[in-house]
This record gives C-alpha cells, structure tokens and sequence, in this order.
C-alpha cells in the first residue's frame, strides 16, 4: 500500500521531460561516442508559454557509451517566452521543476524556477550537485511576465 501511495504522489508532481534539440561533437574518440555539447528545451510544468533551453557537456568514449560516465557540472541556461504565459494554480517561492542525472549514481542536474513578485518575474537557475560534494558552477535566467498577468504564489 505505501508503495502504491508513493507512486501516485510522484505522478501527480510535475517535473519537465527535455527535448533533444541539437548537439555539437567537442572531441573525437576513437571509440564509443565522441564528447558532446548538447541543447535540450523544457517546458516549465506549471507556466504556460515558458521554454527552457539547457546546454551541456556530455561525456563521451566507452564511459559515455554504457552510460557510466559523470558529465561535467558545467551547464547554460536561457528561459523565453514563447506564447502567452498563463499561470494556472499558486506557485511555490522556490520550486525545483526539473532534473536529470550526470553520473552513473549520486550527481544531477537540476534547474529551480524562483518567483520575484517585485519584479513581476520568474527566475531559473540551474546547478549540479552531488551527494557528498556539489559543485558551485551555476547559470541563470529570467522571463519577465506582463503586470496585467500577476504571478499568484502560495
């Protein structure tokens, strides 16, 4: 039963799916993948009309190849707007909203969107971090949202 339970919150937490968007090979490897830059979009889950655009490192070789390489923490990020923004249901001051794994176990890349109702704007930051040791790299964004669209917070 908890089992169950514990599933049915995970589904109803919405966290973003990255699209593909592009890549550029950094390095050849002879063997296995070469090293990679790679551009992914995601929609913010609870923000209509907000795209994300990630860059980011990814190992390649045999590493890359069986999935066991740890990506650098290094990643870039750009919001926009890309239709109306429309803001269903209250958001949180602070919400993370996507993340995804750089290593075999124990580091992510995670991006938070932080709400500053001063400026009437959303603000997206993404790091990685690790279990024991994170890294202090980091990049951010804003997408300014029209004062006749009041962002509500909870």
């Amino acid at each position: 039963m908890k089992r169950f339970v514990f599933t049915l919150v995970l589904a109803a937490c919405p966290v973003a799916h990255a699209e593909h968007i592009g890549s550029v090979d950094t390095a050849f490897m002879l063997i296995g993948p070469d090293h990679k830059i790679v551009v992914e979009a995601f929609d913010d889950p609870n923000v209509n009309g907000v795209t994300c655009y990630v860059s980011r490192a990814k190992t390649g070789g045999i590493k890359g190849a069986l999935g066991v390489a740890e990506d650098k923490s290094e990643a870039s990020i750009a919001c926009r707007q890309v239709g109306p923004i429309s803001i269903p249901k209250a958001l949180p001051d602070h919400e993370e909203i996507f993340n995804e794994r750089i290593s075999l176990v124990f580091k992510k890349l995670r991006i938070v969107r932080m709400v500053d109702s001063k400026r009437n704007a959303l603000v997206y930051l993404t790091y990685s971090d690790r279990l024991i040791d994170g890294s202090p790299q980091n990049a951010v964004t804003a997408v300014s949202v029209d004062r006749a669209t009041a962002i509500p917070t909870r």
